[in-house]
Parts: structure tokens; sequence; C-alpha cells
């Protein structure tokens, strides 16, 4: 089994394969023994032993581990859920508010707003009407209004950029 792992920071690839292990291409002989009675664990690495005491983190495949006496944060997850982890982290990265978007095609009745506008969340931005409805448009989150796309008056498609909002 492949895991790429996390340990404070630093990321390694390891594939255990029975008795051997293969960190970053490199294969060596492991094991894995308790010491009864207490959570302690003996792992052999070649030919080092270390003493571990692993601990679940909070999230699915994090660990605190404390090895010979140093604490470590540990991450191993398997190649598919660390691309899932990656792609899922890499989404919600946001560069700041949401531009506004048509939630709908309609027609621009009226804009609120103007470029410099500290805005705050759920401020009313902007208005559409789509089918004979006027549809009053909110701010996400806090902004200050860095470019407004549309003039009263204009048609605009589901999903085009109205306003566009930058961290305040």
């Amino acid at each position: 089994m492949k895991y790429l792992v996390d340990i404070n920071g630093e990321r390694l690839t390891v594939e255990l394969d029975g008795g051997h292990a293969t960190i970053d291409a490199e294969r060596v002989e492991v094991s894995l023994s308790a010491i009864p009675g207490t959570p302690v664990r003996l792992v052999r690495i070649g030919e080092q032993i270390h003493r571990v005491v692993a601990r679940r983190g909070g999230e699915r495949g994090r660990w605190q581990l404390d090895l010979d006496g140093a604490r470590l944060e540990v991450e191993a997850l398997d190649e598919r859920m660390r691309a899932i982890k990656d792609l899922t982290a890499a989404a919600a990265v946001s560069s700041g508010p949401a531009p506004l978007v048509a939630p709908m095609p309609g027609l621009v009745v009226r804009v609120a707003v103007s470029v410099g506008d500290v805005v705050s969340a759920g401020q009313g931005l902007a208005v559409i009407e789509a089918m004979k409805m006027e549809n009053e448009l909110r701010a996400s989150s806090a902004g200050v209004v860095t470019a407004i796309r549309v003039t009263p008056g204009e048609a605009v498609n589901k999903g085009a950029v109205l306003i566009e909002l930058a961290a305040p």
C-alpha cells in the first residue's frame, strides 16, 4: 500500500510491502511490535529502533506521534485520499469575496453601489428582473466594490458577472 505522509510540513512517499517499506525510493526492512500493557510501540526501520506512542488526530489520517520523546504532527493518506484532499483544498482557496453573478437570465433594473463602496455581507447590490419579478441580489460576504460590469436596462445571462468585489 502506498501512502503520502506529511511530517511537520515535509512530505514523504511511503510504500508498505510486508516486512519492507520504501521511503522516498529507499527500501528498508521494517517491523512494529507492542510493549504489553502500554501504549508504546517499538518501530524498527532498518537497524534503528524507535519508541512511538500514536494518538489519532481530529481528521482522517491525522496522528500525533511521540517518537523517542519528540512530538510530531503527521498526516498519512493513501494516494486516492491525498488527491481528493489536495483537490478540495485547492478549490477552497479563496482570493477574496466572490463576485456577484446573475443567478438567472434577466434585465438589470438598478445597481445600488458604486466602485469603491464598502459593502457588508447580505447588503443589496443590484436588482434584476426575471419572469416579471424583481430579485434583489445581495453580497455573500463583506468587501469593496472594484468593478461594476453592468448598467440598468442591460439584459444579462445566467452566470454573468455583475459586480466584482475585493477584500476590505
